[in-house]
């Protein structure tokens, strides 16, 4: 509705702007014939006629001359009121339709609970928030370049626009009901000031920050980030292996965790796998058997990993098992324990 209200006014504008180059036209054309004015004069005299300023003539007019003017004058009149009365009541449009937008998105933030918000919808921010598309969690990105939000604008992405460094924008971003903060700045100090505010205003929420240098990685930690993530060093690191052992990268590569229907990876709570008042081992649970998949990590309460465990590993109550297969196998694997799948 409100690109519709944006064309029809700019549609306006366009004919205001055609009415009053036509009109200038006539009136530098029809001075110039009936007056004989060179035509610096004739425009000058249009000008201050359509403008009504009240500067004096060039030279007397002649009768022809002053029924031209009176004709220039009413014209100019309407013509003009038209103009402005248009561009004002487009600027006013164009204020309450922003204003519209940004309460019927605060509207939708003040709803979420439990969601991510995104610092910075740059190269890392806008992979962040494609990823998280993907599976279809909740957030919300702080931006503070309009012509971005505008740019990338959609019902996927929610924005709220203002500078992430400042308190009164990560409340309205709903920081206090915040699960998860990713700081996605490019510059590292304000990612440090980003991730020092998150951190007193929601002490048990998870914070990850983008780091340019690697004197950074110590400064945001201690500032109370969970996981400082340095994109050039991975990727340098991920280029190097492909140099290395370039058919283990490719494999792993290859090994897909978000998708419709060629996941070859997921990460299960084991309350979602078998009574936990009971103590059971990867063995007990037999999920080779079960699904086919296998079991290829194991994330203790204490979030410490075990990589390829053993089968009697117990499997205690609020830790994690992550399993390996393929996309039909994990497919029945969420189907035979009634799991979410990573979609």
């Amino acid at each position: 509705m409100s690109n519709k209200i944006i064309r029809l006014f700019r549609s306006k504008i366009y004919t205001a702007i055609i009415l009053l180059l036509g009109l200038l036209m006539v009136g530098v054309v029809g001075f110039r014939m009936l007056s004989g004015y060179t035509w610096i004069n004739a425009l000058y005299m249009t000008v201050i006629t359509i403008t009504t300023v009240g500067f004096g003539e060039v030279r007397p007019l002649d009768e022809p001359s002053k029924i031209f003017t009176i004709f220039l004058i009413l014209t100019s009149v309407v013509i003009v009121g038209y103009a402005l009365k248009v561009i004002t009541e487009y600027i006013l449009s164009q204020n309450n339709i922003d204003e519209l937008k940004q309460k019927k998105m605060q509207k939708k933030i003040d709803s979420l609970s439990n969601h991510i918000i995104i610092c910075g919808y740059g190269r890392n921010g806008k992979q962040a928030a494609t990823k998280l598309i993907a599976y279809k969690k909740p957030f919300v990105v702080i931006e503070r370049n309009k012509d971005t939000i505008e740019k990338h604008q959609n019902e996927l992405v929610p924005f709220l626009h203002g500078n992430a460094n400042e308190d009164d924008i990560l409340l309205q971003a709903g920081i206090e009901r915040a699960n998860t903060l990713i700081s996605a700045l490019p510059n590292d100090a304000d990612n440090l000031f980003v991730v020092l505010s998150a951190r007193q205003i929601n002490s048990n929420m998870t914070i990850i920050s983008r780091a340019s240098q690697e004197t950074s990685y110590k400064k945001l930690k201690l500032a109370g980030a969970n996981n400082v993530i340095l994109p050039d060093k991975i990727g340098g690191d991920h280029m190097a292996s492909l140099v290395v052992v370039p058919d283990l990268i490719e494999f792993i590569d290859n090994l897909s965790i978000v998708g419709k229907a060629n996941i070859n990876i997921e990460e299960v709570e084991v309350s979602k796998l078998y009574d936990v008042s009971t103590v059971k081992t990867i063995r007990d649970l037999d999920l080779r058997r079960k699904t086919g998949c296998n079991v290829i990590g194991y994330k203790n309460i204490d979030g410490e990993y075990i990589v390829n465990p053993e089968a009697d590993q117990k499997l205690m109550p609020g830790s994690k098992i992550i399993v390996l297969g393929r996309p039909e196998q994990i497919h029945k694997l969420n189907t035979e324990y009634n799991i979410k799948a990573h979609l």
